[in-house]
Parts: structure tokens; sequence; C-alpha cells
């Protein structure tokens, strides 16, 4: 009988679950006009408009305001739900401060390990994607968080635990 009855690890849940309680410091503002769609576990940044948006190519670490987190919302399309976001000007709930679990692109945290987010395409490095989570540095095609860390290794689905240390872009 193939697949599995008792598992050996436990998943850490899907990217943008609040993982602990107790420290969560988090906002809602609403994103930006004709912006990306920032999907649940996506870093984002705030405007000086009060909006956010996802976290791209000509973003700094200091600009790093959270990660969008995972919220009973109604859904946009029926189709294809696996991956939950939010879209036109929706209000997005952002953990500025505590634990939240995002996809690993690259790399193998280690716990206390430094969080990179990717700000340039290498082409040796499929996997890594522009305003992506990683555990390891690319020069200057990644970025440190410097408020940060790796909280668990991943799973099997790639997804981790990270940890906001202190608030900023508030």
């Amino acid at each position: 009988m193939p697949g599995k009855a008792i598992g050996t690890q436990f998943n850490y849940g899907y990217p943008g679950t609040i993982s602990r309680l107790g420290d969560e410091i988090s906002r809602t503002r609403p994103l930006k006009a004709n912006t990306d769609d920032i999907y649940f576990g996506d870093p984002v940044i705030i405007n000086t408009d009060g909006t956010v948006q996802k976290f791209g190519a000509a973003n700094t670490a200091a600009q790093f305001a959270g990660v969008a987190m995972r919220r009973i919302k109604g859904a946009t399309q029926y189709l294809t739900q696996n991956r939950a976001f939010y879209t036109g000007q929706e209000p997005v709930d952002t953990l500025e401060r505590g634990g939240v679990t995002v996809n690993v692109n690259v790399g193998t945290p280690t716990i206390g390990g430094a969080v990179y987010i990717r700000i340039a395409a290498n082409g040796s490095i499929p996997a890594g994607v522009i305003g992506g989570f990683e555990a390891a540095a690319d020069s200057t095609n990644t970025i440190q968080l410097t408020n940060a860390k790796w909280a668990t290794l991943k799973d099997a689905n790639d997804v981790a635990e990270i940890t906001i240390l202190t608030r900023q872009g508030v």
C-alpha cells in the first residue's frame, strides 16, 4: 500500500501562518494599486502613502516591513486555490514581529542562521525567485535581513519558520 501511515517529521504548515503566539505584532494595510499580487508568506515593504507591496529587485533590507500573513479571506479563483494571495487593493495582513512560516527557495536554513531575500536573478540558481526567501547568500543577488533569523530547519515542502526580531518601516 503506497503512502505514509506514520510520518517521521511534522510539516511546518503553510507559508504565511503565524507559528508562535504571544509575540505577534501585525498590521493591516492596503495593497498598492497596479502592483504584483502578494502571496501568503511573501516579504513586503511599506510605501510612503501607507500601502504595501511585494518586496522586489529594487528594494533594500531597510525597507523590509514584514511577511504577508495567511488570514481567512474569500477565494478569488476556484480552480487554483493551492497558493492564496492578496490582489487588487485588498487589505494585506503583515506580520511585523514574531514567528511565521515561509517558503525557502534556496539553501538549507540553520537555527539562528541568516535570512536572505533574492533581489536579482542568477542563471546558475534556477530555484532563486526575486523577492523570495533564501538560506544562502548569493553575492550581490541577495540581501541579508538584519532583523530576522531562521527558527527551524525546512520541512519536506521547503517551508521553514523565520523569527522577525524587531519592527522596521513602521
